[in-house]
């Protein structure tokens, strides 16, 4: 049988120990307990453990086959396959002409059991088309450990419609971004055109899909407003736009998993690699979220702990939707500039940026800028969305995916000071004489950037780069600052550029990333390090 080996390096049991194991890996995560049964398997099914492993299995599974006649299954309609649609009738699912009794993997599965339950008693092929995670070859090798049976030569296939493609409506994109991934698409603009302009333009935006892109009709949508202590409202797209008054900031929105590819040199981690593309700035316009609150008669403030929650038209398989929260002092302050956004430097957001009305929260991670915003709710817990609660969290270095447990780590709002270098790029080779060094900064909560670092000799010397951007009031520091540092380079040096960003309560990045390592790659604002070579 396989082993698989988790990214931590831990070596877990074979997919029959797992099998036979997956009740008291329910029991726990049933009771709460503090080994999350998901989530080993999570690192180990689903992650980078699992395709290095896969070589090993098929080198394994081709020698078996020598020694083994293939088994002889038995055959089922799909009206039997109908029949097993819960853990007690046992969960049988299909794909293609195979059948799987996958019961004592509904508990294991990374995305949670009831995404697997969603599927019971019928084809995987209309669920699998959303992530593209399933079409990797380990993945059905994996599962086809669970085959039970073949469907009957009679049976017809599954409908076309049931295996449509869920991102086929998605809007077409500019050639010139660095995609991560198609479905759900995730991309970033080339870091030489990063910093070309101060406001990025709209194409070149970085764009972070979680879902299939919505395709909303602006004369039905409707924004719902609700929550205890007010009233409910439901506005068009033209009532936000006519009874509050426009406002208009220039905000920078960064990714968590902003230069994760750095983290996962030192360590592997789960997540998409982003450069350090994933973060850009425009200028923003639309209604102030204080306003809208305070129009359906939520109050200046509230005793205890409120936060405001957000939903978008976004939904996975099952119809729950990307969802968002933060707290409620930070939606209604004038000061923190919270809008639901329906313009995108002076046009209307395009699609992948939310269109039609969008939550931009300055200063805060950008998972909470929920995108296609259907609802707005006053409520006394945060949000219950997987990327509130599971995701978008930082720990410890010593954390794994065997010992994690998201309960106990506060959801990303403000971010940390960062600061990369957009050029020269790494491995350049660069003409002696007068160097250029560009980049960007930035740093979460308002809080201005003061100065940024440069070194071309590993961090051994420093000069101060000049920095250019918008003069903010105090506290509302949204926009990132570009820089530039002109020093002379002889031929033949080998340089190591070197930034670090210091914003204006003196918080500066750390110099190496091995200290801030966690196991979902967020958070990593180590000094940008880009080695170049001077021509001779």
């Amino acid at each position: 049988m396989l082993l698989l080996r988790a990214v931590v390096g831990r070596r877990l049991p074979p997919l029959t120990q797992l099998r036979r194991g997956s009740s008291r890996f329910a029991a726990g995560a049933a009771a709460g307990g503090g080994r999350r049964g998901a989530a080993p398997v999570l690192a180990a099914l689903l992650g980078l453990g699992a395709v290095l492993a896969y070589g090993e299995r098929r080198r394994r599974s081709a020698q078996a086959a020598k020694a083994t006649p293939a088994p002889r299954y038995p055959v089922y309609t799909r009206e039997e396959v109908r029949r097993h649609r819960s853990p007690g009738d046992r969960v049988w699912v299909t794909h293609g002409t195979e059948v799987f009794d996958v019961t004592d993997f509904v508990e294991l599965h990374p995305g949670g059991a009831d995404k697997v339950l969603l599927a019971a008693g019928g084809a995987l092929e209309p669920f699998w088309a959303l992530y593209a995670v399933h079409s990797q070859p380990h993945v059905l090798e994996l599962l086809r450990e669970y085959k039970v049976g073949e469907l009957s030569p009679e049976e017809a296939p599954p409908s076309p419609d049931a295996a449509q493609d869920p991102f086929a409506g998605d809007p077409p994109r500019h050639p010139g971004l660095r995609v991560n991934s198609l479905k759900p698409f995730n991309a970033e603009p080339p870091a030489e055109l990063l910093t070309e302009s101060f406001l990025t333009p709209n194409e070149l935006f970085f764009t972070r899909n979680h879902l299939p892109v919505p395709a909303v009709d602006p004369g039905s949508y409707r924004l719902r407003v609700e929550g205890p202590g007010g009233r409910a409202l439901s506005l068009s797209l033209p009532e936000l736009r006519s009874r509050f008054p426009k406002h208009e900031v220039t905000a920078t929105l960064q990714c968590a998993g902003n230069r994760r590819a750095e983290m996962s040199r030192v360590r592997p981690v789960k997540g998409l690699p982003w450069d350090i593309g994933a973060i850009s700035t425009a200028r923003w316009g639309g209604a102030r979220l204080r306003d809208v609150l305070l129009h359906a008669g939520f109050g200046e403030r509230r005793d205890g702990e409120w936060h405001v929650c957000f939903e978008g038209l976004d939904e996975d398989v099952g119809g729950a939707p990307y969802g968002a929260s933060i707290p409620y002092g930070r939606a209604v302050s004038p000061d923190a500039d919270v809008l639901l956004a329906y313009e995108m430097n002076g046009e209307e957001l395009p699609r992948d940026h939310g269109f039609p009305v969008r939550v931009v929260v300055p200063g805060v991670v950008g998972a909470r800028s929920v995108k296609w915003l259907r609802r707005v709710a006053v409520s006394p817990a945060e949000s219950p969305s997987h990327w509130q609660q599971n995701d978008y969290k930082g720990f410890c270095p010593s954390v794994d995916w065997d010992t994690v447990d998201y309960r106990t780590a506060p959801a990303i709002q403000e971010l940390p000071v960062q600061s990369a270098i957009t050029q020269p790029r790494p491995g350049a080779a660069v003409p002696p004489g007068e160097l250029a060094v560009k980049g960007y900064a930035w740093s979460g909560g308002g809080r201005r950037v003061v100065r940024v670092d440069v070194s071309l000799d590993g961090g051994r010397t420093w000069r101060a780069a000049e920095l250019a951007g918008e003069r903010p009031a105090p506290g509302r520091a949204w926009a990132w600052v570009l820089w530039e540092l002109r020093a002379p380079v002889a031929a033949g040096a080998e340089l190591e550029i070197v930034c670090k960003a210091v914003d204006a309560s003196y918080n500066v990045q750390p110099d190496t990333v091995g200290p801030i390592w966690n196991l979902r790659g967020v958070l990593s604002n180590a000094w940008h390090r880009v080695r170049v070579t001077v021509a001779r």
